[in-house]
């Protein structure tokens, strides 16, 4: 099994150790990167990757890495801390630079055969709303299953996090681990996911943006073929 946990920030503490004792349940090969240090440029606004190809970002040859890790991973871990009731900025900026592979533009077919987890912890709320802002991307690029599992902590360091906490942790993360490779290999995406897809597929038709409309005739989704089956 492939993970890629995607940090969004760059000290190690409570959301990383809950995203790394998942992630050591799972088993399988555990790529990491760490926000901002692996990734800080921001979104300039210049659309190029919505109206042409996402190889003209000015960031393009720096995010690529991630880019690759995440396609080849066949579970997504985004963690974030709760910052006032949302992801990190390093982490939404992350997301910003994919909006390109929305459903709505050009989906990148290999997600829609994979499981997500978003990861949130805070000292007091806010993981609902954290894990939303992260959740909704990885419904929009199209992911299969997406999990997500916010804990308040009620502490700022992880060695302060009283033991019964822990326990619960290490309780929840054992089931959701056991459900991820339940459906290792043969998830597929929700009737939510493929009515949504459906309904860009009918829009692709009509063909209201040129990259993304070549990108789906190529894919042969405006026909019969579906990013989830393997046999098409």
């Amino acid at each position: 099994m492939q993970i890629t946990i995607i940090h969004g920030q760059s000290h190690k503490g409570s959301t990383y150790h809950v995203a790394r004792l998942l992630a050591g349940k799972l088993g399988g090969k555990v790529t990491e990167f760490f926000l901002p240090e692996d990734f800080s440029s921001f979104c300039v606004g210049c659309t190029g990757c919505f109206e042409k190809s996402e190889t003209l970002c000015p960031h393009y040859k720096m995010l690529r890495p991630i880019t690759e890790a995440l396609d080849q991973a066949d579970v997504i871990i985004l963690a974030s801390p709760v910052y006032v009731y949302h992801a990190t900025g390093a982490m939404k900026n992350l997301l910003d630079h994919y909006g390109y592979r929305w459903m709505v533009h050009r989906p990148e077919e290999k997600m829609f055969r994979k499981q997500a987890v978003c990861i949130s912890t805070a000292a007091g709320a806010g993981m609902r709303s954290t894990n939303k802002d992260m959740a909704d991307s990885m419904f929009f690029w199209g992911v299969a299953r997406t999990w997500r599992y916010g804990v308040a902590v009620m502490e700022t360091s992880w060695k302060k996090v009283r033991p019964g906490i822990k326990r619960r942790i290490d309780i929840k993360t054992t089931r959701l681990a056991r459900k991820i490779r339940k459906n290792y290999g043969h998830v597929k995406p929700s009737i939510k996911t493929r009515i949504f897809f459906n309904i860009m597929r009918l829009a692709q038709k009509k063909g209201f943006n040129g990259a993304d409309a070549e990108y789906w005739k190529a894919k042969g989704w405006t026909g019969r073929k579906r990013p989830w089956r393997k046999d098409m």
